[in-house]
Order: C-alpha cells, then structure tokens, then sequence
C-alpha cells in the first residue's frame, strides 16, 4: 500500500510582505485589465448593445476579469514584482 506524503502549510508571510504582495497583484490586474481592453473585451456591439448601462459598467467587468485572472495565477507578472519590491525593500 502506498502512503500519501502530507501537505506541509504554507509559511506564513510577514504583515509587509503581505502588503507587497497585494500591490503586486494590484498592479497585475490593472496590466491584465489594460490589456483586455486594448484587445476589445468591453466593448459594446451596435447590433445588441446594453445602451448607457453597459458602457457605463463594462470599465467595473474588466477589472474584476482582470483581477480573477490574478486570482487564478495570473502571467506572472505579480510575482516578479514582489520579487523587485521585497529585494529594494531589504536594500533599504
């Protein structure tokens, strides 16, 4: 019979470089929203469009696309950045 290794927990990550980390998503998902919206997601089509409603909110639905797509693991950019945060904050 095989045994199944148990899952260790994650370390727990400091109270700054929790907020580092934050800002590093933030930052991807405003990247990845920019990028939706450079690409045509948001965009209303004349043939069935949502009138003023949707291009009022449509801006709302790709930032929380965007920020699911970090919550999902993103591209990676986020985890760069902490990276780049976390190194200039210790020269510091």
């Amino acid at each position: 019979m095989m045994t199944i290794p148990s899952i260790q927990p994650a370390p727990r990550m400091p109270d700054e470089n929790k907020a580092l980390m934050a800002a590093a998503q933030k930052l991807e998902a405003s990247f990845l929203a920019e990028m939706l919206k450079s690409a045509g997601l948001g965009s209303t089509s004349a043939e069935f469009g949502g009138g003023a409603g949707e291009d009022q909110f449509s801006s709302f639905l790709v930032q929380e696309q965007a920020s699911a797509m970090v919550a999902a693991g993103g591209i990676g950019l986020s985890e760069s950045l902490y990276e780049a945060l976390r190194e200039r904050q210790d020269e510091q």
